[in-house]
């Protein structure tokens, strides 16, 4: 194993460790499924397989649970429960390793709308800012024990390869595997060159291989260290999603973990009815109803557009109110005997023209530029207080309105000077 030293992106150096540096994953608590199981057509007209199934339901025992209890009980029911599409999702005991946590998460937030109680509607926070890490998804086709084939993106992200197994490695005598550190190794499929296309893929046209996903996150008020899961097989869901994760991320500077915003909003995940297109076995396209999950974000964008300008305000309040507490001069506040209105009729040499803002200008860059425009900063200043409000110097929004002001006024100095004589010539005779 190389010493390779890896920086994490906005963390510290990671060292290497024995176990390698692998991904980070997120731990699963516990897993809401997207819908219920039911028995086929087949085995429904067999009142054991009914009652096994009727019994394991009122337990609450998993799916995964009931279908060994048929093929126990009735081997010659292969396959004896299928997937339905249902409005709501599915929380039971057995699919947590505690299961009150189950009960906790439908006493919260769980509804009666004239089926009993179920979960239709339910408030996440994401523990990572990836949208990758927590809607992880791949193709992938699965043997009887384990998964054969899935899919796979290169680091660059440009290709996506199709990935297996390695087979596993024999001693000198040929009769004996060698011990394998760390994991079964992976490697490229062979038979079509390590590349994922499913146009041309065997198992993807047999339907063996399919997209599966996940969403990982912990709910308000539901005591867990492990995040939950909520396994979906939609590529409507999962797509939507993504446009969410990617809107949310870019207003809050790319963040979608933890709460929205300082009222604690939060993401929320439902089911909507919707017509899905697919392409059926003739080729021609037909749409179908189906409840598909839907990631919500029921936020005022306005809050989220103002998390960054409100953040730099307070930044620059902190300092500010540290250097007074320190004695010191506050940086881009003249002291007041410095911007006392001088009796004397010597003026002092215009500074230069300050650059242009790149984004927010300091409070310099705008006293600078009034005095180039022949406007005392003093002055400016007061106008600027009645116009904007006594914060506009704190707040990067009201900096910039007063920069974008200077600049409509950049050709009429004297212009923009009237204006400002006159403004405060009004106020002072209001007084």
């Amino acid at each position: 194993m190389t010493n390779v030293v890896v920086k994490v992106q906005g963390g510290s150096v990671e060292q290497p460790t024995l176990l390698g540096q692998g991904p980070a994953r997120i731990p699963i608590g516990g897993k809401i499924r997207p819908g219920i199981m039911v028995l086929t057509k087949r085995a429904a007209d067999v009142p054991q397989a009914k009652d096994i199934y009727r019994q394991g339901v009122a337990d609450g025992h998993s799916f995964e649970q009931i279908e060994r209890a048929l093929k126990d009980a009735l081997p010659q029911l292969k396959s004896p429960l299928v997937p339905r599409n249902v409005p709501w999702f599915t929380v039971r005991g057995q699919d947590f390793p505690n299961p009150e946590v189950a009960r906790q998460i439908l006493d919260a937030y769980g509804e009666d709308r004239g089926q009993g109680r179920r979960l239709y509607r339910f408030p996440v926070v994401f523990p990572a800012d990836h949208w990758q890490s927590v809607m992880p998804h791949e193709l992938a086709a699965w043997g009887m024990h384990e998964k054969r084939f899935w899919s796979q993106y290169s680091v660059d992200g440009q290709v996506r390869h199709c990935m297996c197994h390695a087979p596993v490695s024999v001693d000198h005598t040929g009769r004996r595997a060698i011990r394998v550190f760390g994991g079964r190794k992976t490697m490229l499929r062979e038979e079509n060159g390590g590349v994922c296309d499913p146009e041309s893929c065997p198992e993807y046209q047999a339907r063996q291989c399919n997209l599966t996903g996940r969403f990982l996150f912990f709910i308000p008020g539901i005591r867990t260290i492990s995040a939950l899961e909520l396994p979906t097989t939609s590529f409507y869901a999962m797509s939507n999603a993504i446009q969410r994760f990617q809107a949310i991320g870019h207003m809050r500077g790319g963040r979608i973990s933890g709460f929205l915003g300082r009222s604690r909003e939060t993401f929320y995940l439902t089911k909507v009815l919707r017509d899905v297109p697919h392409i059926d076995e003739a080729g021609r396209a037909v749409r179908v109803p189906q409840w598909i999950i839907e990631l919500e974000a029921p936020v005022d964008v306005t809050s989220l557009l103002r998390d960054d300008e409100d953040t730099e305000t307070a930044i620059m309040q902190a300092t500010q109110a540290g250097q007074v507490l320190e004695g010191a001069p506050v940086a881009g506040v003249p002291d007041e005997r410095e911007a006392a209105p001088s009796h004397g009729p010597t003026m002092a040499p215009a500074p230069e023209e300050p650059p242009m803002r790149p984004g927010n200008p300091t409070l310099e860059q705008l006293l600078s530029r009034a005095e180039v425009m022949g406007i005392e900063g003093q002055r400016f200043q007061q106008y600027a207080d009645r116009r904007w409000g006594r914060g506009w110097k704190i707040n990067p929004h009201g900096r910039g309105r007063a920069w974008d002001e200077m600049e409509r006024y950049a050709n009429d100095s004297e212009g923009y000077a009237d204006k400002i004589e006159s403004a405060l010539g009004a106020a002072a005779g209001r007084v």
